[in-house]
């Protein structure tokens, strides 16, 4: 069955913040609860905090411009264990305890996530110049078949936020890109971005706040007019462009209590915010 085929992918971005937490076992339970109704979903996470702390415990500095981390070789190999090894072994441990069946992955797992290296760029309350981030990568592809083969055997797809490409070069990755080109890729029926954040806030200090559905119009002037700020800015300017590209809708997700998954997949907008086109 092709990614456009009846039944469209569901990929679900899991922060790092949220696999360190109890809160693993409770979206692991949800994600059974999809995968048995028939759902092939497709699972892409980070660890961000767990590379500073292990960053930390080694003695290396931990270098961010403009919110995104410098990676040196030093600091690859970092997110080489943290993020690709106990994380990635980690969630999948959690998925098995759940019922599912995960196959953990990587980029450099026959290349299911292609990379390139970035070039320097102008980023943005950084100064005018070019900066080199070193080790990362953008997204030029996936191996989609590899997808489908395991989705046939009713394998959980859990990949690592690590790209390579084809001379066995590896490259850190932001996981909200990963998770957002992934879902563009497979033209998914829907993305969901579980993060530390409850969804798009007016008031980032009221929880109350919250917006439960916005389109990508309405997301611009929350950004053009300050009511979007800080990190929440990037995310959703990513995730509108993977909109356009034919994703169904965003989901973006907090902390999240038993069921809040599958009630965010059957009752949309009633957890986080729902970013539509």
């Amino acid at each position: 069955m092709s990614a456009a085929g009846a039944v469209r992918p569901i990929v679900v971005k899991i922060g790092g913040e949220v696999i360190g937490s109890g809160e693993a076992a409770s979206l692991a339970a949800d994600l059974r609860v999809l995968v048995e109704g028939g759902a092939r979903v497709g699972i892409v996470h980070g660890g961000g905090p767990q590379a500073t702390a292990l960053q930390k415990q080694l003695g290396l500095e931990t270098r961010q411009v403009a919110g995104r981390r410098v990676t040196d070789a030093a600091t690859l190999d970092v997110m080489k264990m943290a993020v690709a090894g106990k994380l990635n072994v980690d969630l999948c441990a959690a998925l098995v305890a759940a019922g599912l069946s995960p196959v953990g992955l990587h980029g450099a797992s026959a290349l299911v996530v292609r990379a390139a290296r970035r070039p320097p760029k102008v980023y943005a309350g950084a100064g005018p110049d070019p900066i080199d981030l070193g080790f990362v990568g953008d997204v030029t592809g996936f191996n989609l078949a590899l997808l489908e083969t395991l989705w046939a055997a009713g394998h959980v797809p859990t990949i690592a936020c690590l790209g390579a490409d084809e001379r066995g070069a590896v490259y850190n990755i932001n996981a909200d890109l990963v998770g957002n080109q992934l879902a563009a890729a497979l033209r998914a029926e829907r993305l969901f971005l579980v993060t530390s954040t409850p969804g798009v806030l007016r008031d980032l200090d009221d929880p109350a706040s919250r917006l439960t559905r916005i389109t990508c119009a309405e997301a611009r002037d929350a950004i053009a007019s300050g009511v979007v700020t800080g990190g929440m800015i990037t995310k959703l300017e990513e995730a509108m462009a993977v909109v356009d590209q034919g994703v169904g809708a965003i989901h973006i997700l907090g902390k999240l209590a038993p069921g809040d998954l599958v009630r965010a997949v059957r009752e949309p907008g009633s957890v986080g915010t729902t970013l539509v086109a």
